[in-house]
């Protein structure tokens, strides 16, 4: 039975489109400010939440379709109309709850709805066509796969074939994992459990990371109390290793003084606060909107082992130096890792930048190494699964520095069911 859908979801959906493809807004943060602002619950949120996400990660295959049968070239289309024709397309191609008289019909009317009324037959003719004639055979397998030619090949390069179709096909997945950490400070997995039961929240605790529960089927992330009491951060298994791998390494040495240079949102400061709890953290960032997040989630964690401040990790800060037991360094990467989860990631990095982004690493590894005392930790990671911002970079770090490897973990989504990351351990000899 078909599921009806108010249109003004769909014209939702439209808005976030256009705000991210042709105005350069990053989804995750777009998506958050405009379910914030809409009254959309249960299956609308659902539906506009599938759509959006799904237009963004199917856009190079959906501009190919269009592209076959449109005498105009989709990057010579109006905006709006191409963000519908998109929008439109994917329903019918991969929406098997939405027919395609509907979602046909619902492109036309939003045409009308945006100012082009004179473009309806237009909208119409081509979703027509293509829902007569199907798809074209020859689409090339990094359209079909939705990534650039250049991280196709870079994928493939590295991985070989096998794994990079497991890659590929990750990534495009409907429903990726949600994961969260709990804080055992004061309460065990149990207690946690029961709120989570309670809020009619389905999830399953790690096998392997005690702090650690996967999210199956819940409302709205916020609304849960254990969220709200500070019991929850939301952060991939992935991003969770930084942190553990240190208290690994650590041992039962002690623990004074943590810096954090490159900590927004504040997820891996909040989870070594809980590793270290008499330790003084410091976490630090480039901006005040980036340092004012991590006072928010240090406020509703209840983290008062960590102070933040605004620095720039590239300038030297001569107070610091040799002071640090643990020094953790998630730079800036080319966030090929996590295109699963922010499909925009796509289409925004360009192959050029990755030798920029190398470049601001070692820049960076070079400054903050210099904090860290001896017998220290330094913790570089990334959320990319390109070589040449990851094993190239330790390999040129431990070899330029007086630190020795300890460890380092690798994570390949369709291999392992979290983000892309790199992380490497290093102590000071």
């Amino acid at each position: 039975m078909e599921q009806k859908k108010d249109p003004n979801t769909r014209n939702i959906v439209l808005t976030m489109l256009v705000e991210t493809l042709e105005k350069q807004g990053f989804s995750h943060i777009l998506i958050q400010d405009v379910f914030s602002g809409q009254e959309l619950e249960g299956q609308e949120r659902a539906f506009a939440t599938r759509l959006y996400y799904g237009t963004l990660e199917q856009l190079l295959y959906l501009d190919y379709v269009i592209d076959h049968y449109s005498k105009t070239p989709v990057k010579k289309m109006k905006p709006v109309v191409r963000d519908i024709l998109r929008m439109s397309l994917y329903q019918m191609l991969f929406m098997d709850g939405v027919p395609d008289h509907a979602a046909i019909h619902e492109g036309v009317e939003l045409a009308g709805k945006r100012g082009f009324r004179n473009l309806k037959g237009f909208v119409n003719g081509i979703l027509r066509t293509i829902q007569r004639e199907g798809v074209p055979e020859d689409i090339p397998e990094n359209i079909r796969y939705g990534v650039p030619e250049w991280i196709y090949e870079l994928v493939m390069e590295q991985e070989g074939h096998e794994n990079a179709v497991r890659f590929f096909t990750s990534i495009n997945r409907s429903d990726p994992p949600v994961t969260a950490r709990v804080n055992l400070k004061n309460h065990t997995r149990e207690e946690i459990g029961r709120m989570l039961e309670e809020d009619q929240c389905r999830f399953t605790f790690h096998e392997e990371i005690p702090e650690a529960v996967i999210l199956e089927d819940f409302p709205d992330l916020t609304s849960l109390r254990a969220y709200k009491e500070g019991l929850l951060f939301f952060q991939d298994i992935s991003a969770m290793y930084p942190a553990i791998l240190l208290a690994e390494a650590a041992g039962n040495d002690p623990v004074k003084k943590i810096l954090d240079v490159c900590a927004a949102p504040g997820g891996k400061s909040l989870h070594l606060a809980e590793k270290f709890p008499d330790a003084a953290i410091l976490s630090r960032d480039l901006t005040e909107d980036k340092v004012r997040l991590i006072e928010e989630n240090k406020e509703r964690i209840g983290a008062d082992n960590v102070t933040c401040e605004v620095f720039d990790a590239c300038i030297p800060d001569e107070r610091l130096f040799g002071q640090m037991d643990i020094v953790v360094a998630d730079l800036p990467c080319s966030g090929l890792g996590v295109i699963g989860n922010k499909p925009d990631i796509r289409y925004r990095v360009q192959k050029e930048d990755l030798k920029e982004l190398q470049t601001l690493q070692r820049k960076i590894l070079q400054t903050v190494q210099a904090y860290v005392a001896e017998g220290g930790l330094l913790s570089y990671s990334t959320c990319t699964i390109n070589n040449g911002e990851n094993e190239e970079n330790a390999r040129w770090f431990a070899g330029t520095f007086s630190f020795e490897p300890v460890t380092e973990k690798r994570f390949l989504p369709g291999l392992c069911d979290c983000d892309g990351a790199y992380v490497a351990i290093f102590r000071r000899k």
